[in-house]
C-alpha cells in the first residue's frame, strides 16, 4: 500500500481524488465520475462513451397517481460543488442539487447531496446520498434509484457474482441487432453472430445475474492484462428496500457494474416507494465501496481466484467497520449514534412438538412498524437484519435511532412473526427483549404438504431449458432456475392435459413443475391451466372443517381459483382475485414477494375415499402469466393429541 496522502485537485470543469493507488476524476459540479486511473490503466471506465454515461447516479420517477413501475429517466446532475473534508488522511466532496417549484414536472421533487470520499492507503473510494423531499413539496412517485459504473469493454470481460456464478461475458456489441435475436423481452437475446464464436447460441440477460440482497455484497469484474479488479461492495443492507430476501440486478454484459439502493424489481409496483404531498422524508443511500484490486504483487498462479477472494475478503473487512466512522455528514449516524437489540427466537407448533423448537437461521429484524411481512414491500426507511443461532438467541446492533417493529420469519414454517411492541430505539439503547415465541398458523395435524416452507420454488421440478436458449454458466448449477423460458416448458411437458399430482405416490421433486403458467396453443395464444392434487382420507369427520393452506413464493398477473371435487364448482372454494406483479417468472427469480392463503374447507365439500382438490391459475393474458408455489398443506380438524405424526407423502 502507498504511504501517499490524499491530495484534492480542483480544476475548471472536474475535481481528481488522489490517494497515490488511484486517481478517480469527477465531473464539476455535475458529479459523474468520468475517469479511474491506476494499476497500468489510463481509464477503468469507457471511454467511448460520453463523460456523463461512465459512472452515475440516477433515478426513475413518476408523477403521483401513476401506476406501474416505470417512469421518466433522470442522470442526477449536481448543480453546486463543495469540499466538505480535505486532509492527508480523507477528501470528501459533494454535488448538489437543489429543487424548487419552477422544476415541477422537470425532475423528480428531491434535494439529493451526493457524496464521494477517498481515504489513504485505501485502492478505492466511496460514495453515498442523502435524498430529501420537503413536506410542502408535490406527491411523486419513485420506483427505482442506483449508482452505474459503465467499464472498458476492451479490458473488463470477466465477470463475478459468487463463488459459483462466474464467467467470461460476451461483449455489449454481441447485443446489436445483426449479432442476435431478441427474445421474448428485450432484455433477453440469443446471440447468433457473436464477436467471440465460443457464445454462439447462448442467450444472454441480465436478470439471470440478480441476487438475494442476503448475498448481495460484492461483485464485478476482471481485467485479464492488467490482472485488475473492479469491485462494487455494499458493507450493510440497512439503506436497501425490500429486506433480506428482495432481489436486484448486479453486474451484466456492458461490463456494467450496478449499485442498487431501491428498485421494483420482483415485486412489482408494491415496491415503489410513493411520497405524498405534506409528507417530509429523507433518507441516506450508502455509503458503498468501490474496489479496486491488482494481482500485480501476488505469487498466486491463478489471478481470477485471487482477486475474487481477495475482494470478498475486503468486503468483510468493510462490513466489519461498518457504520463507517469517516462520513462527515451529520446524516449519517456513527456507532455511538445507533442502538442494539438482542433476545431469542423459539417456535411453537404443538402438532410438530410439545415443547418449543429452537431453529438456527430464522431470520429477525428491525423494520418500520407495519403488519405482519409488511417489511417484503417497504421502501421508505431502513430496515436492520440477523439470523438466530444454533439456540436460537440473535443480536442486531447499530440500529437507527427510529420506532421499529420486530418481524421474523422462519424456513420450515410457514407465515410470518411480528412482535406487537413499537420498540423505539435511541442512542445508545440496548434492548433486550427476553424469548420470543412464533406460533405459526395452524389449526389441526398435517394429513399432507407438498414442498418445503421456505419461500422459494426451488425444491420443485425445474426442467432443462430448450436447447436453442442455453447459457452455458447455469447447466448442471445449482440456480438452473436462471435458464431462460424455462415457463415454456410446460407446454412441452403437458401438451394436452394439465399436471395431476398423487399424494403418496409423486414427488414434488419430480412431479410438481416449479411454475403454474397457461399452456401456449397451437395459434400461439395461451389458455388457463388447472392442476390436480389426488388424496385419500380415511374418514371424514362431518362436524368438523378442514384447512388448506397455499403459501405461493410469486405471483404475476394471476387468479389462483380452488375448488375441491367438483371442477366446475361457481364460484370456486377460494380465489385471491388477480394477485401480483413480480415478474420473476420471466426473470428466472424462483420467487417474489411472499403470500400466504388459508381457507376452509367444509367437510361436507370431502369425501372418505378419493378427493381432488383443482387449482386452476385463470388467466392466460401472457405466457408468464401465473403463480410458483412455495408449499401447500393439507390439515385435518383439531386433535386433542398435540404431537400426532403427519402421513407420509
Amino acid at each position: 500500500m502507498s504511504d501517499s496522502s490524499v491530495q484534492l485537485q480542483i480544476q475548471d470543469h472536474h475535481v481528481v481524488m488522489d490517494n497515490g493507488l488511484l486517481q478517480v476524476t469527477i465531473s464539476k459540479p455535475d458529479g459523474h465520475v468520468t475517469r479511474i486511473q491506476g494499476y497500468g490503466i489510463d481509464n477503468m471506465l469507457e471511454v467511448r462513451n460520453k463523460e456523463t454515461n461512465r459512472g452515475y447516479w440516477d433515478l426513475v420517477w413518476s408523477e403521483t397517481g401513476s401506476t406501474g413501475t416505470t417512469g421518466t429517466d433522470e442522470l442526477i446532475k449536481g448543480s453546486d460543488f463543495r469540499v466538505i473534508v480535505e486532509n492527508e488522511e480523507q477528501v470528501e466532496i459533494s454535488f448538489t442539487r437543489m429543487w424548487d417549484i419552477s422544476l415541477q414536472g422537470k425532475l423528480a421533487p428531491l434535494n439529493i447531496d451526493k457524496r464521494y470520499i477517498m481515504l489513504g492507503n485505501t485502492s478505492g473510494f466511496y460514495s453515498y446520498a442523502i435524498y430529501e423531499h420537503m413536506g410542502e413539496w408535490p406527491a411523486f412517485n419513485l420506483p427505482q434509484t442506483r449508482m452505474v459504473f459503465k467499464l472498458r469493454k476492451d479490458k473488463f470481460q470477466y465477470m463475478a457474482v459468487s463463488d459459483n456464478r462466474q464467467r467470461h461475458m460476451p461483449l455489449p456489441d454481441d447485443r446489436l441487432p445483426k449479432r442476435c435475436k431478441e427474445l421474448a423481452f428485450p432484455e433477453a437475446v440469443l446471440l447468433v453472430n457473436p464477436i467471440e464464436p465460443e457464445f454462439n447460441g447462448e442467450v444472454d440477460d441480465k436478470y439471470q445475474y440478480s441476487c438475494e440482497n442476503r448475498n448481495l455484497k460484492v461483485h464485478g469484474w476482471i481485467c485479464s492484462d492488467p490482472a485488475v479488479g473492479f469491485w462494487q461492495i455494499t458493507p450493510s443492507n440497512e439503506f436497501r428496500s425490500g429486506g433480506p430476501l428482495k432481489q436486484n440486478l448486479t453486474s451484466h454484459v456492458g461490463p456494467i457494474t450496478l449499485a442498487m439502493f431501491l428498485s421494483a424489481h420482483y415485486g412489482g409496483e408494491d415496491l415503489v416507494l410513493k411520497l405524498k404531498q405534506d409528507e417530509p422524508w429523507k433518507k441516506v443511500l450508502g455509503p458503498v465501496f468501490f474496489y479496486i484490486n491488482s494481482f500485480l504483487d501476488s505469487d498466486s498462479d491463478d489471478p481470477k481466484a485471487w482477486l475474487w477472494e481477495d475482494a470478498k475478503q475486503q468486503t468483510l473487512n468493510e462490513s466489519e467497520s461498518w457504520p463507517y466512522s469517516f462520513p462527515a455528514s451529520e446524516d449519517f449516524p456513527k456507532w455511538n449514534q445507533r442502538g442494539n437489540i438482542s433476545g431469542r427466537l423459539q417456535v411453537q407448533d404443538r402438532y410438530v412438538s410439545d415443547d418449543y423448537i429452537t431453529v438456527d437461521g430464522a431470520y429477525v429484524g428491525l423494520a418500520p412498524s407495519g403488519d405482519a411481512g409488511s417489511w417484503q414491500t417497504e421502501c421508505k426507511g431502513y430496515q436492520f437484519w440477523t439470523t438466530t443461532d444454533a439456540d436460537g438467541f440473535f443480536s442486531i446492533s447499530d440500529i437507527l435511532v427510529g420506532d421499529y417493529n420486530l418481524y421474523a420469519f422462519v424456513p420450515g414454517f410457514i407465515g410470518d412473526y411480528r412482535n406487537d411492541v413499537v420498540l423505539t430505539i435511541t442512542e445508545d439503547s440496548d434492548i433486550d427483549m427476553g424469548d420470543l415465541v412464533f406460533e405459526p398458523i395452524r389449526d389441526g395435524p398435517t394429513l399432507w404438504e407438498i414442498g418445503i416452507p421456505d419461500r422459494s420454488a426451488a425444491e420443485f421440478y425445474i426442467p432443462d431449458p430448450d436447447p436453442t436458449y442455453v447459457n452455458k454458466l447455469y447447466v448442471n448449477h445449482p440456480d438452473r432456475f436462471r435458464q431462460y423460458g424455462l415457463w415454456e416448458r410446460y407446454s412441452d411437458l403437458y401438451p394436452e392435459g394439465d399436471l395431476v399430482y398423487t399424494v403418496g405416490v409423486s414427488d414434488y421433486k419430480n412431479d410438481w413443475f416449479y411454475a403454474q403458467v397457461p399452456r401456449k396453443k397451437d395459434d400461439n395464444s395461451y389458455e388457463a391451466t388447472t392442476w390436480q392434487i389426488k388424496f385419500k382420507l380415511d374418514s371424514v369427520d362431518q362436524n368438523a372443517t378442514y384447512k388448506l393452506r397455499i403459501a405461493l413464493a410469486t405471483a404475476n398477473v394471476a387468479e389462483l381459483q380452488v375448488r375441491v371435487n367438483d371442477e366446475k364448482a361457481e364460484p370456486p372454494l377460494f380465489a385471491t382475485g388477480q394477485i401480483g406483479h413480480d415478474n420473476a417468472i420471466a426473470r428466472h427469480g424462483i420467487h417474489g414477494l411472499y403470500r400466504l392463503y388459508s381457507m376452509d374447507v367444509p367437510a361436507a365439500n370431502l369425501a372418505a375415499g378419493e378427493n381432488t382438490i383443482f387449482l386452476k391459475q385463470a388467466t392466460s393474458s401472457s405466457a408468464v402469466a401465473g403463480v410458483m408455489y412455495d408449499y401447500i398443506r393439507f390439515e385435518g380438524p383439531p386433535s386433542s393429541n398435540s404431537n400426532r405424526e403427519k402421513k407420509e407423502i
